[in-house]
């Protein structure tokens, strides 16, 4: 009997658990299937494990999962990091209920709250998901600044922690599936795990990392804390926890590479994050190629939250920094270490992340993968500057847009298309960057002219029919609510479609093959 199902919850029986989606037809040898590329499930162990509020499972049930964090009990007035990510101030309310009524959250555009529960991921697997790339991340200067913890701030330890939770959360799936491998949610290590995972219509998901200064990687006055030897030993480390992909810096400059700034108050914030880990400011100059650095934005154009933090660090003898005209170009690229580990990545087939990297860094990384004719690279959340594309993609690379609203999403979609090698198959996918602290896909602005329609059917499995999705007694509407959890992601792509028509969807369906042949490439590089 072909699954005919009306998704009117995310949570669902065991026995319904363990049925397999049907797999979408695929040219021989292909599998179909869309892909996340980006995404971070178990960053609430992340920051000090006190930041993130919710876990993605918990063995005593979706009750204890989905709890708002203890200081947020009242009305979330002291939930100073969620106001400030979410209002721009550290003032402000929520209902920190949770599980059952989800008065607040999860929404769009809370960062501190639980995104990504595994029955909302379900939904998404069920729709025609086949890929997700889980990035274990870690940033011990944000971890040092936020005064509640409960676990140390050393980013290695978190990422270790991260990766037994991801197995520890494999098992529970089996569990709850009929045993050990009969789950939906497999953690793969190669590219033929996840190939023969995808062909038994499950969810391969591969680990990642994400982190500020890997293997001790930080600056302190331009000094280096970290050596080759710990590059080589972090590496091969991660190899055995079954990582596969990895970035070389996030958010802050490292003794790795130079970072590509945030722009507007969020870039003021992370400067100024980059000065308490660094004792440096952001180093800045005018950009002279065509790629650039997101625009700082000056003193004046911030909130008075952050001018007030400013005036302070000047009032505590703190050189404040004079920027020059846009564009605006970090002096610094990649290190002679930031070099010994991309070719150690090589060395060990991984996949590089040149996201978030500076333009700087970014050329020279694309130069040393194009020396060595290494496919193995990605852009997995819009944050490379979209000039260095075109050479991503000769050498056999893949892109993934950020998870904005439908429009904007096809709208980069569209640009990228133009950008990708004729010569190879091109497919798309999306970086979510749920549990991320960063915004998912907001409702669509003209969305009342044309609303997703419910129940629709969906665009990668046309055995799958989906209605308003409902967790305890909360029912959401992607028209009016946009991407509050995961499980809203099928909403979004039915959207994509309905605006951007069959090619968008087609293209995203090759998500899973593109990523799966850029991979095998990267395992093959050299043999």
């Amino acid at each position: 009997m072909p699954l005919a199902l009306i998704l009117l919850g995310s949570l669902l029986t065991p026995a319904a658990q363990a049925a397999t989606p049907r797999t979408a037809a695929a040219p021989a040898g292909e599998v179909r299937g869309y892909i996340d590329a980006h995404t971070h499930l178990m960053s609430y162990e992340a920051f000090g494990g006190s930041l993130m509020c919710g876990k993605p499972f918990d063995p005593r049930g979706v009750p204890e999962a989905l709890r708002d964090c203890p200081d947020h009990a009242g009305n979330g007035a002291f939930a100073w990091w969620e106001n400030f990510t979410r209002h721009g101030t550290p003032f402000g309310t929520h209902d920190p209920t949770g599980w059952p009524t989800f008065e607040d959250w999860p929404a769009w555009d809370s960062r501190t709250h639980q995104q990504a529960h595994h029955t909302w991921l379900e939904r998404s697997w069920r729709a025609g998901q086949r890929v997700l790339v889980n990035h274990l991340v870690a940033n011990r200067q944000l971890c040092e600044i936020y005064p509640l913890k409960r676990n140390a701030c050393d980013e290695m330890d978190a990422v270790r922690l991260q990766a037994q939770r991801m197995r520890e959360m494999e098992a529970y799936i089996d569990g709850r599936s009929g045993g050990p491998g009969e789950g939906w949610f497999r953690i793969v290590r190669n590219s033929a795990e996840a190939r023969e995972v995808i062909r038994d219509g499950k969810l391969a998901v591969v680990l990642g990392v994400e982190a500020s200064e890997p293997f001790g990687c930080r600056t302190i006055a331009g000094e280096a804390q970290c050596t080759r030897e710990d590059i080589d030993r972090g590496l091969d480390e991660m190899k055995r926890l079954g990582v596969s992909s990895m970035f070389v810096c996030h958010k802050f400059d490292n003794a790795l590479c130079g970072v590509r700034f945030d722009g507007g108050t969020t870039g003021a914030f992370v400067n100024t994050g980059n000065f308490l880990g660094t004792g440096r400011f952001w180093q800045v100059e005018e950009c002279t190629g065509r790629a650039n650095d997101h625009t700082i934005a000056p003193a004046g154009g911030l909130g008075d939250s952050l001018r007030d933090l400013l005036r302070l660090l000047g009032q505590a003898g703190v050189t404040l920094p004079l920027y020059p005209s846009p564009p605006h170009c970090n002096v610094n690229g990649l290190s002679d270490l930031g070099e010994h580990m991309v070719r150690g990545m090589m060395e060990r087939h991984m996949i590089v992340e040149v996201d978030h990297m500076s333009a700087k860094a970014a050329d020279r990384t694309l130069g040393i993968l194009e020396a060595a004719r290494y496919p193995g690279v990605i852009s997995s959340h819009s944050w490379t500057d979209e000039t260095y594309l075109p050479r991503l993609y000769r050498l056999g690379g893949m892109v993934t847009g950020y998870g904005h609203s439908a429009d904007r999403f096809i709208a980069e979609w569209k640009r990228n298309r133009e950008l990708r090698d004729p010569a190879r198959l091109f497919g798309y996918g999306y970086g979510l960057d749920a549990n991320g602290m960063g915004a998912l896909p907001p409702p669509r602005a003209n969305n009342g002219e044309n609303p997703l329609s419910y129940p629709y059917t969906s665009p990668f499995d046309p055995s799958v029919r989906l209605d308003r999705q409902r967790t305890g007694v909360r029912t959401w509407d992607l028209n009016t609510d946009g991407v509050a959890n995961y499980g809203l992601v099928p909403d979004w792509l039915a959207d994509i479609r309905g605006v951007g028509g069959q090619e968008i969807i087609d293209d995203m369906a090759r998500g899973a093959e593109t990523y799966l042949g850029m991979w095998r490439g990267t395992e093959e590089h050299g043999s």
